[in-house]
C-alpha cells in the first residue's frame, strides 16, 4: 500500500483514537512535551474507565487528572518521571498525591515506559515525500518507546522542525493520526540568568579548552553559561549534548563548534533535544550540521566517553564536604529529575582528558543557606556520588576533587563557600567528619 493511501485511512479524530484506551490499560506518553489533543481526549473519557495506568515522563501540560477528585483517581494511577519546579505537578507530589518515578536518561532494558504500553502517545510532524514523520525538536527515547507499544496513536503538527541524525519514523510505525495545530513549543524567552552567572562564566572558561567536545546540562545557572562567555575565544570546540543550552546554536552558527577535534560524529553538533530562540531553530531546521539521535546514543556513559576532552558542565542544588551531589531534591522534596548528569559524569570521567563540572551558586534563599553543606540533608536524593565528583564552581571560585581525600576535598569546599557561611561549615567539619 502506498504510504499517502495508509497515512489517510489512519488519520480520524483524537476521540475516535482514544477509544483504543480501555479500562485497566497501560498508557505512556513519549518523552518530551505531551500530545495536547490526546491527553485531553483521554482525560475525557474518565467517567467510562478504571485503573488506567498512565505513565508521563516529562509532566508539562495540566490535563485535569493532577486534581484531587475521586474520579480521577479511580479512572488514572499517574506516574511521573521528571518533576519541574513550578506547576500543578509540582503540587501534586508536594501534596503526596502523586508518584514519582526514579530513572536516568542512561539505557536500561527495563523501564516503565519500555513495558510494551497498550497505547502510545506521540507528537509527529505530517509525512514527508518518503512517508517520514519527524518528531521534531527533540527525540529522546520515541523510537524505543514506539517499537516496545502495542498501539501507536500519533498527534500531526505542522510546526515541527525537521533534523539530520535518526529524528524520524515512518507512517508504517504508527497506528493513528490525528491533525492537531498546535504552536512549536520554541522560541520562548528563558529567564533571567541568575546574578552568579558571569562570575561563573569566567572561572569556568579557565577550565575549558580549545578542542574540548562540550556539554552544558539542565538549569537556569549552567544554560546562562554559553551566553555569559563561557566558551568565548575558544577554537575548535565539538558538541555531545543531551540538549542545546542558549547560545550554544550562535556557537555553531559563528564556527566556534564545528566538531573538527571529535573522535565520534565530526564536525556534526549532536543533540538529542534541541531548542533556542526562533531564529536558532530556523538555522537547525534541515541543517547537516545538527544531528539529533536517540537519548540511548547521545545520552549513554560508553558512548560519550570516545570523544576525548569531554567537558561536560552541569548545575547542582547542593554538594556536600564529602563531594556528594545532588541535582534533584532536598531532604525527601523532589525539585527536579537526574536527567543525563549521571551519564555524562561516567562518560566525562571515562573520556580521555575529560572533566566534569558541577556549577552552583554558593547561596541558596536568598543568601541565607549555604548550598554547600557538611552532610546532604537526611532524605536527600544523591544524583553523582562523590567518587565521580570532579570540579566544583562557585562564584567564589573553583573547588578541584578529584584525587584528593575526604579532608582534603572538604578544605576545598570550603573555600568556595560564601565567605558567611566558612566558619560554621569548618565547625561542623570537625564535628562530622572528624577533621
Amino acid at each position: 500500500m502506498d504510504w499517502r493511501e495508509e497515512y489517510k485511512r489512519k488519520s480520524v479524530t483524537a476521540e475516535e483514537a482514544l477509544k483504543a484506551v480501555n479500562s485497566g490499560d497501560f498508557v505512556a506518553f513519549t518523552t518530551g512535551r505531551e500530545p495536547q489533543s490526546l491527553g485531553y481526549a483521554l482525560a475525557a473519557r474518565a467517567t467510562e474507565m478504571k485503573g488506567v495506568r498512565i505513565h508521563i515522563q516529562t509532566p508539562g501540560l495540566d490535563f485535569g487528572w493532577y486534581e484531587r477528585d475521586p474520579i480521577w483517581e479511580e479512572a488514572f494511577q499517574i506516574k511521573v518521571g521528571y518533576v519541574f519546579p513550578k506547576g500543578v505537578v509540582r503540587e501534586w507530589i508536594d501534596e503526596r498525591r502523586g508518584d514519582y518515578m526514579p530513572g536516568t536518561l542512561i539505557p536500561f532494558e527495563e523501564r516503565e515506559d519500555l513495558r510494551e504500553p497498550d497505547a502510545l502517545l506521540a507528537e509527529v510532524s505530517p509525512p514527508d515525500e518518503h512517508g517520514y514523520c519527524s518528531f521534531g525538536a527533540s527525540v529522546w527515547n520515541k523510537k524505543e518507546q514506539i517499537r516496545a507499544a502495542k498501539t501507536v496513536i500519533a498527534e500531526v503538527n505542522h510546526n515541527l522542525i525537521r533534523t539530520y541524525g535518526e529524528n524520524f519514523v515512518h507512517v508504517s510505525e504508527i497506528d493513528y493520526f490525528v491533525e492537531f495545530q498546535r504552536t512549536a513549543g520554541w522560541g520562548i524567552r528563558p529567564p533571567a540568568p541568575p546574578p552568579e552567572a558571569k562570575a561563573v562564566a569566567d572561572l569556568v572558561a579557565t577550565l575549558v579548552q580549545d578542542g574540548d567536545c562540550v556539554q552544558v546540562g539542565a538549569g537556569t545557572l549552567a544554560e546562562s553559561l554559553p551566553s555569559a562567555g563561557v566558551f568565548d575565544n575558544k577554537v575548535d570546540l565539538g558538541l555531545h549534548t543531551e540538549m542545546t543550552a542558549r547560545g550554544l546554536v550562535k556557537l555553531v552558527r559563528e564556527g566556534v563548534i564545528n566538531g573538527r577535534r571529535k573522535q565520534i560524529n565530526p564536525g556534526k553538533a549532536v543533540a538529542t533535544a534541541v531548542g533556542g530562540s526562533r531564529e536558532d531553530m530556523a538555522y537547525i531546521n534541515m541543517n547537516p550540521l545538527f544531528e539529533v539521535y536517540s537519548a540511548a546514543y547521545v545520552v549513554n556513559p560508553k558512548v560519550i566517553c570516545l570523544n576525548d576532552n569531554v567537558c561536560s558542565i552541569n548545575n547542582g542544588l547542593m554538594v556536600d564536604l564529602t563531594g556528594q551531589i545532588t541535582a534533584e531534591a532536598i531532604g525527601p522534596r523532589m525539585i527536579s529529575g537526574s536527567g543525563g548528569q549521571p551519564a555524562f559524569a561516567w562518560g566525562a570521567n571515562m573520556s580521555r582528558g575529560g572533566r566534569f563540572i558541577l556549577v552552583l551558586p554558593a547561596t541558596a534563599a536568598g543568601g541565607t543557606a549555604s548550598r554547600i553543606v557538611p552532610l546532604l540533608p537526611r532524605g536527600t536524593v544523591m544524583t553523582v556520588p562523590r567518587y565521580l565528583a570532579d570540579i566544583v564552581v562557585t562564584e567564589w571560585g573553583i573547588a578541584q576533587l578529584k584525587g584528593k581525600t575526604v579532608r582534603e576535598r572538604a578544605e576545598a569546599l570550603i573555600e568556595v563557600a560564601h565567605p558567611d557561611f566558612r566558619g560554621e561549615l569548618r565547625k561542623e567539619a570537625k564535628r562530622v567528619l572528624e577533621m
